[in-house]
């Protein structure tokens, strides 16, 4: 069972942080797709398992098809999450802490960029980087 270990969050929470949130519930089940469906055409993403940034939807489509049902954690949590708004732009940075099923403990840095179109925010670039398991809480 996935669970959100995070604090309920605020009826205002920012929609840059809903998206998210409910992309990541999808990708803690093995699927991926909840990411690709908020991203823009243009998206950008680096990934610490990719040597190279990834460029544009189809290829993030690409890349996230071979992980497609590869990733099982039992809980999650955003951390400290942070979002600024500079004009049509929202930049949302926060820690996560995943534990899978064997209960190992992932820990990681995200920043995600999201652009305003009529159609609500999509992603135009996501960075992930592995933190330290030991780090400070």
């Amino acid at each position: 069972m996935d669970v959100d270990l995070a604090q309920s969050t605020p009826r205002d929470e920012h929609e840059a942080l809903a998206l998210e949130r409910a992309a990541l519930a999808r990708w803690c089940r093995g699927d991926p797709g909840g990411f690709v469906e908020i991203s823009d055409d243009e998206v950008s993403y680096f990934d610490p398992f990719v040597a190279r940034r990834i460029d544009g939807r189809t290829a993030l489509a690409a890349y996230y098809a071979g992980l497609a049902g590869q990733i099982s954690e039992i809980a999650w949590e955003v951390i400290d999450p942070m979002v600024t708004d500079i004009g049509d732009v929202a930049i949302l940075s926060y820690r996560c802490r995943s534990w899978g099923e064997r209960g190992a403990m992932v820990s990681w840095n995200c920043t995600e960029v999201f652009r305003r179109r009529p159609e609500g925010l999509r992603l135009i670039h996501t960075h992930w980087s592995l933190t330290a398991p030991t780090e400070a809480a």
